[in-house]
């Protein structure tokens, strides 16, 4: 809906113009509209949607005790850059689960690996159909991995994993941001991921995952060491 027709219509009530700051922040910030770095005021947000500044604030405040923005009096809202201790803890969160998982999926049998490989391949092209939409790229991001996960079988590490969402969607939205290319060569490492699990190669799974993470914490420009993760060759 454009502002000036939100404009003509009856005022929201504060918990839904709340929500919708809150979601048009937080979006912005994890799929890399808003960088680490960048100041943003109330005002501005306000006016983009059409809306009083106190819900904007409200919805700063609740970003704030995420950790996602950091408060100015006066001055406004700064987006709190992504750390390398953040990356680092994030990744090698990552490379275990993910590699519990390539073992327990290579263990299926061959039936149950094509249907691994089905599930990817749907999100794959979900991925390769996005074009500029990096939302929607993102969001079948986060399902191709969700499925590797999911199909190891361990309910546990599938909330673990769930629960690095946020994280996980930030620094890939950044790193697409910082690298425009960086969306193509995730098509093309998940496409080798999605390979390695139909031929039941844990191996190349392992090391497909493996290249698959350093390429996305190499994007985000950022000096990180994470034993087992990143090569130097």
């Amino acid at each position: 809906m454009a502002v000036g027709a939100a404009a003509k219509g009856p005022a929201p009530r504060r918990g839904g113009a709340k929500a919708r700051a809150l979601e048009h922040v937080k979006d912005r910030i994890l799929t890399g509209g808003f960088r680490g770095g960048d100041l943003i005021s109330e005002g501005e947000v306000a006016a983009a949607l059409g809306m009083s500044r106190t819900p904007v604030r409200e919805a700063f405040l609740r970003l704030e005790a995420e950790g996602l923005l950091r408060l100015y009096p006066q001055r406004g809202a700064l987006v709190v850059p992504v750390s390398p201790e953040e990356v680092r803890a994030v990744m090698e969160a990552r490379l275990v689960i993910e590699q519990f998982a390539a073992r327990a999926v290579c263990r299926a049998d061959d039936a149950g690996r094509a249907r691994i490989g089905e599930a990817l391949d749907v999100q794959l092209d979900r991925q390769r159909a996005a074009g500029d939409d990096l939302r929607g790229f993102l969001d079948a991001d986060r399902a191709f991995h969700t499925v590797l996960v999911e199909a190891a079988g361990n309910p546990i590490l599938a909330d673990v994993y769930s629960s690095l969402r946020d994280r996980q969607l930030r620094m890939i939205g950044e790193s697409a941001v910082r690298d425009p290319r960086r969306t193509a060569t995730i098509v093309d490492e998940h496409t080798r991921i999605a390979m390695a699990v139909r031929e039941g190669d844990a191996d190349a799974l392992l090391d497909a995952a493996r290249v698959h993470l350093s390429g996305t914490v190499m994007a985000l420009g950022l000096a990180v060491e994470t034993p087992g993760l990143l090569t130097t060759d």
